[in-house]
């Protein structure tokens, strides 16, 4: 069941987006050469901490899940696509890291994601940035009433695929509230005009994942959560929390 949010409450998800937008900026600022995960988990709690939020990743447990989340980050290094568990691995010289971050405020969750690189970036990785942040953008200008699931899933499958890179079959975005995942499901790729109608109210996550090498397909680690691409090429993650206003897409993670 999809609930659609007030006026009222979507102003509130903004103060929970705010605190999501405040820690990412803050771990990628954070980031260089010999910082562990850890350490990016421990800047992101330190926000959380200051804004009053509590973090909607830590402890949970999904039934695919072995082991509750123990981080409120999850950090994914070069072929991790998603869901990496911050851990001592230390950063090098030319890594590209995806950090997708939650926060809960009054009852309300934001969720974003951002990936970059620390160090001397490879081209090919800020490209496979650019083009994720560029399917994100796409995504969310089809997030307007009347237009439906399947338009935001065509606009980021196309970007995605225009540009070469595989799209990780069956993970995708979600519908977000008052818990970190509410109906609907939000594909990255899908025909145009199908599935549900957008209206105002609801509150969509929007996140592409992209596979460098063009395939498809992932691998989970033996710690049940980090999905890493089958070839070894390296994945991008970028996400917002955007509402679907009379006015047209309203992002709730942006600073």
């Amino acid at each position: 069941m999809v609930e659609l949010k007030t006026d009222r409450e979507i102003d509130e998800m903004r103060a929970a987006g705010r605190v999501v937008g405040r820690a990412l900026a803050a771990v990628r600022e954070a980031a260089r050469v010999g910082m562990t995960l850890l350490d990016l988990d421990r800047v992101a709690r330190g926000v959380l901490e200051e804004e009053g939020a509590t973090s909607p990743f830590l402890g949970y447990r999904p039934r695919f899940a072995p082991v509750p989340f123990p981080g409120v980050v999850c950090a994914s290094v070069n072929d991790a696509i998603v869901h990496g568990i911050p851990d001592g691995y230390r950063l090098r010289d030319g890594d590209l890291v995806s950090i997708d971050c939650g926060a809960k405020l009054r009852g309300w969750v934001g969720d974003a994601a951002v990936s970059f690189t620390v160090g001397r970036a490879r081209p090919a990785d800020l490209r496979l940035i650019e083009t994720s942040e560029a399917a994100l953008a796409a995504g969310i200008a089809a997030a307007v009433p009347g237009n439906r699931i399947g338009d935001i899933a065509h606009a980021v499958g196309t970007v995605c695929r225009a540009a070469g890179y595989g799209v990780p079959d069956g993970f995708g975005g979600h519908g977000i509230g008052r818990a970190m995942h509410e109906d609907p499901g939000v594909p990255n790729e899908g025909p145009p005009g199908r599935g549900m109608k957008l209206r105002p109210g609801m509150v969509l996550a929007i996140e592409p994942m992209l596979i460098a090498g063009g395939t498809d397909d992932y691998r989970c680690d033996a710690d049940g959560w980090t999905l890493r691409t089958v070839d070894g090429s390296r994945a991008a993650h970028a996400e917002h929390t955007v509402a679907i206003t009379a006015g047209g897409p309203r992002v709730l993670t942006a600073l």
